[in-house]
């Protein structure tokens, strides 16, 4: 292969055919030390647990870890000063004189120096390191390492229900007789609240404070229980509401890249419950949210004039899905990278998740301290290096001149849609039966146009029409260029005499308070706030479903005549259900871009040909009229994202927010349960655990729950957006006292396991086959053929002492990490779930909650076997855990005579005593308890 690439090209390297199964998640090493295991090929983290791990694997409260170890003395070298003295010492790679490590992608060698530094012949052994090193081969034979991260960050979303469990996890301790305080993190641990904001109120200029005002007054309780958090464990710190989205925080201000802790210094590696954590990997710090290793990616050169950093990570995502790097590392070199401004690194990195790796990894060139330490241990970035430096398995390329801007959608973030193709596109996917490009709207009623009054003034909408543009925090809003960019298109919109419809809920919630300060700084907030992108908040809102209500109006309207209306937002998922309710179609854009179809109104438009709106003097406008240049927004940026923006902001972000300071919180070591609270409540899996493991058993006339096909994502299985008032959950906050007008949301309630069960399988665009394919979180309850709610039908199975199982197929468990999918199908009591194939992240995650994972076989899955889900299955699983092996076949039979033979997905040895004790948080506690006694 020709490795002489010309300037401008994207080549991109991928790891060696997948193995049979995914390799093992998690490794805990009692009875108080934690490691991440991971293999080398195609690894999975699972993040849940892993710093469920990480938190609880810790000894007394206070305890340090230990700075260094002894098997790798011998290359503790010093790194001395320019003016004398030293920074520090550490464990040199270029030490170990070894030729093969110049080979190793740069995100190898950080996980080299991990093991290194780590590795005392006990939890991390000299054939750890071993492996690495001959990472060329041992890539291929799928061999486990221990990984030690440098710190953990939890989003409120995912840290919620993770310092329940740990607070349950303390009083379990207690009950056995042992030291509660032996459940505290080890390690730095930080929980940014940014998901519970919601838009309720947009285009005004009080929206931010209105909408912080209503999150406090909804979310008062979880935020104490949080707070009393930062206080009751060691090493934890909370960042209030307001103060960004955990990957900005991440980015902005937590970063180290690299640590000097006692003298010793090493690489920053981070854990986050919030998947795009992968952000962090622009920095060149290792960090991730979702599983994997190998996929390598190199890339050159710039963008066109008119091209954004999303255009280009739309296009990596759509590229690399096709090809499969699910798991996979993702590192980028070459000339070109030096090229790249951090924010474009950013946004390409936090899209890691979307196109399926682990990290989209860029190595470190920059700032005195951090590149001494880097060049001298081999870490640092040339350049001048030529790609033949570094050994990758398989090479693909992505001309980067070739990209053009772009959408994603409507119902996945890889379906790119060239922009100039969005009205062909539009117009298929009416046309198109119902699936992931389609709505199945025949010809003669796709041009309907309805007609409704809003606020006393004349309105339309039809299938296409935009209802909801939102500029949000999660991908886009690392980059000011962009933002900057949305702001041009808003000003000059303004000076054509442009206006956004007034029944377009528009919205900027950026994922950074710094956004704020250079919007002002330019005067382009008061242009957005004329095209009613008024500042809403600083946190995860439209993007994880918080985007509020639609006018009373506009919904009225779409639902009474089945109206396919869009959102246009600058997210990274769109999932079905996920963004509202009733947008059925979703499309991922530039902000840019998010500005001009709330202008539009619509996306059957062809913005070459047709003009955007018609401004002063009935002039017509184009697009091309009113968009920036690069040179313009590069100009802008220069001029205007200032240092200076970025410390006094986090100066003053802890101290700052009055309605955080003003909560007040129990001083106790255990936490005062409250029964009546429907926020936080002690989830029942971690009381009444005994010392002895309940062992495996076999599953019996087990009945299916839900028959599903492809693609079924944690946004499917556990619902994070609004509680509809007919639904099991609403029922229960009913009776309750809960007024709807604080129903909040499910997300928002993970903390109260009576919600999360009710929240499984609960969202509205679900697909269930038992239900002749009628869309809805409904099911059969099959001996009596009655429909239910899903929940509904299986507290009745439940009730009848029946077991069940869930039918799927390919890539089941898709999306953002979320251990309230496990956790609710647990609680519904599923004991397994048998499909074509898992996506990592959620396959760890069942096996942490107890819950079989089984494969098809190759070739085969429930259409192709004859099964309807009607069926009762058997599995024959050995009942004694020293039969049951790693990736065994396991027989299934059903009462109809049917059988056949599936993969056991419990990956490792590890996974497998999980299953024994029944999960992996009771395998923690018995460790930890049995460590003490």
């Amino acid at each position: 292969m020709d490795v002489n690439h010309v300037h401008g090209c994207c080549h991109i390297h991928t790891a060696p055919p997948a193995a049979p199964w995914p390799p093992p998640l998690v490794s805990f090493y009692p009875p108080d030390r934690f490691c991440h295991s991971r293999r080398l090929h195609r690894s999975a983290v699972r993040l849940r647990y892993a710093v469920r791990a990480q938190l609880t694997n810790a000894t007394a409260a206070g305890r340090k870890e230990p700075a260094t170890n002894h098997a790798f003395q011998n290359i503790l070298v010093s790194l001395p000063m320019p003016g004398g003295g030293e920074y520090g010492k550490f464990y040199s790679l270029p030490s170990l004189n070894d030729p093969r490590i110049e080979k190793l992608p740069y995100s190898i060698r950080i996980l080299l120096e991990s093991v290194i530094r780590n590795c005392d012949n006990l939890q991390v052994t000299k054939n750890d390191v071993e492996k690495i090193i001959d990472w060329e081969n041992t890539s291929q034979k799928m061999a486990e390492i221990a990984f030690k991260p440098t710190r953990c960050i939890l989003m409120d979303n995912t840290g919620v229900p993770t310092v329940v469990d740990l607070a349950a996890m303390r009083d379990m301790m207690a009950h056995l007789g042992c030291d509660p305080y032996k459940i505290n993190p080890l390690i730095p641990v930080d929980v940014v609240i940014d998901h519970a904001v919601r838009v309720d109120v947009a285009r005004s200029h009080d929206a931010l404070d209105k909408n912080m005002e209503l999150e406090f007054s909804r979310n008062k309780e979880r935020f104490g229980f949080l707070k009393w958090a930062s206080s009751a464990f060691h090493n934890m710190q909370i960042f209030p509401p307001g103060s960004g989205t955990v990957h900005q925080v991440n980015l902005e201000y937590l970063a180290r890249v690299v640590f000097n802790t006692d003298g010793i210094m090493y690489p920053d590696s981070v854990i986050g419950t919030d998947s795009h954590t992968t952000m962090i990997n622009s920095l060149g710090v290792a960090g991730w949210g979702v599983g994997g290793i190998e996929a390598v990616v190199a890339m050159l050169g710039q963008l066109r004039d008119g091209v954004t950093a999303t255009d280009l990570v739309l296009t990596m995502t759509e590229m690399l899905r096709n090809h499969g790097v699910v798991g996979k590392f993702v590192e980028f070199y070459g000339v070109g990278v030096g090229e790249l401004s951090l924010p474009a690194r950013a946004t390409i990195a936090n899209m890691a998740p979307e196109y399926g790796a682990t990290m989209g990894f860029f190595p470190v060139d920059h700032v005195s301290m951090i590149e001494a330490y880097l060049r001298a241990n081999n870490m640092f970035v040339e350049s001048h290096e030529q790609l033949t430096e570094r050994v990758y398995s398989s090479y693909l390329e992505l001309e980067l001149t070739d990209v053009e801007p772009s959408v994603s959608g409507p119902k996945r973030p890889h379906d790119r849609v060239p922009l100039n193709n969005m009205k062909a596109d539009w117009h298929a996917c009416l046309d198109n039966k119902v699936g992931f490009k389609g709505f199945a709207i025949p010809r003669e009623y796709q041009d309907k146009v309805v007609k409704y009054d809003f606020q006393r003034q004349p309105a339309e909408i039809k299938h296409g029409s935009v209802v909801l543009a939102a500029i949000c925090s999660s991908t886009n809003t690392s980059n000011p260029s962009v933002i900057v960019g949305a702001g041009l298109v808003a000003k000059k919109a303004y000076e054509f005499g442009l206006k956004v419809k007034p029944w377009v809920k528009t919205s900027l919630t950026p994922g950074s308070v710094v956004a704020r300060e250079y919007l002002k700084h330019t005067h382009l907030q008061n242009y957005s706030n004329h095209l009613g992108f008024h500042l809403a908040a600083f946190g995860c809102a439209t993007c994880v479903g918080n985007s509020g209500e639609l006018d009373q109006s506009v919904s009225a309207a779409i639902t009474e005549n089945d109206i396919v209306s869009v959102a246009v937002l600058s997210a990274n998922r769109n999932f079905e259900g996920r963004v509202h309710p009733l947008t059925r179609a979703n499309y991922l854009a530039s902000p840019p871009l998010v500005v001009a179809y709330a202008l539009a109104g619509t996306v059957d438009i062809d913005f070459e040909k047709e003009p955007i709106g018609v401004g002063k003097d009935s002039k017509e406008v184009y697009l091309r009229d009113i968009w920036p240049t690069t040179k313009e927004i590069e100009q802008v940026v220069k001029s205007s994202v200032l240092p200076h923006m970025f410390t006094e902001t986090y100066e003053s972000i802890m101290k700052c927010n009055q309605r955080w300071n003003e909560l007040r919180i129990p001083e106790a070591a255990l936490y005062p349960w409250d029964p009546s609270s429907t926020y936080i409540r002690k989830p029942p899996y971690l009381e009444c655990i005994a010392m002895s493991p309940p062992g495996p058993r076999m599953i019996k006339d087990a009945y299916c729950l839900l028959n599903l096909g492809d693609s079924i994502t944690t946004d499917h299985i556990s619902y994070s957006g609004k509680i509809p008032v007919d639904s099991p959950a609403a029922k229960y906050l009913h009776v309750c006292g809960v007024d709807q007008k604080k129903f909040s949301s499910y997300g928002g309630r993970r903390g109260n396991n009576e919600m999360v069960v009710r929240g499984a399988f609960a969202n509205m665009r679900i697909v269930n086959k038992l239900m002749n394919r009628k869309i809805g979180p409904k099911t059969i309850h099959v001996p009596s053929g009655e429909e239910f709610y899903v929940f509904d039908a299986a507290m009745k199975y439940k009730s009848e002492g029946h077991d069940m199982v869930i039918i799927a197929g390919a890539e089941y468990g898709s999306g953002s990490s979320c251990d309230s999918a496990a956790k609710g199908p647990m609680l519904l009591g599923v004991k397994a779930v048998i499909c074509k194939s898992f996506e990592r992240i959620h396959r760890s995650n069942l096996v942490g909650m107890g819950i079989i994972p089984l494969c098809f076989k190759d070739g085969e899955d429930a259409d192709s076997l004859g099964l309807n889900g009607h069926e009762r299955f058997t599995i024959h699983l050995p009942t004694s855990i020293g039969e049951i092996h790693p990736g065994q076949h396991v027989t299934i039979t059903t009462d109809n005579r049917k059988s056949f033979t599936c993969t056991l997905r419990l990956d490792t040895e590890l996974e497998l005593a999980y299953f024994n004790h029944g999960g992996v948080l009771p395998y923690i506690i018995r460790s930890l308890a049995g460590a003490q006694k």
